[in-house]
């Protein structure tokens, strides 16, 4: 169970507000945007990985301590390997609209020779 950044109480992980001091622990008042917070005096733009490579078009930049969009530059990021494999049932099924037409024209080559 998460703490409140301000007061510290415990608080539920999809609560959009905090219960004891009402301070917004979710963007736009939606559970699905977190919203990073900077700890101390530091600001979030010192170690963002949007704000190293330049891409960042947050109003705030490069004061904000406040952000919908913060990636820890410091943290590395998992991406999962794609690793694509033939399956010759897959290939048939995406295929077998052509394969019927395929079939036809050799069954009419046969039955005409």
């Amino acid at each position: 169970m998460p703490d409140c950044p301000r007061c510290h109480q415990p608080i539920d992980a999809q609560a959009i507000a905090c219960p004891y001091c009402r301070t917004s622990l979710k963007a736009f008042g939606h559970p699905g945007i977190p919203l990073h917070r900077a700890e101390g005096e530091a600001v979030l733009c010192e170690s963002c990985q949007y704000n190293a490579d330049d891409t960042c078009n947050f109003p705030q930049r490069p004061y904000a301590r406040e952000c919908t969009l913060y990636v820890d530059r410091h943290q590395s990021i998992v991406t999962p390997l794609y690793k694509p494999r033939f399956s010759l049932g897959g290939w048939l099924q995406r295929n077998a609209a052509f394969l019927v037409v395929i079939g036809l024209i050799v069954i009419s080559l046969m039955i005409a020779l």
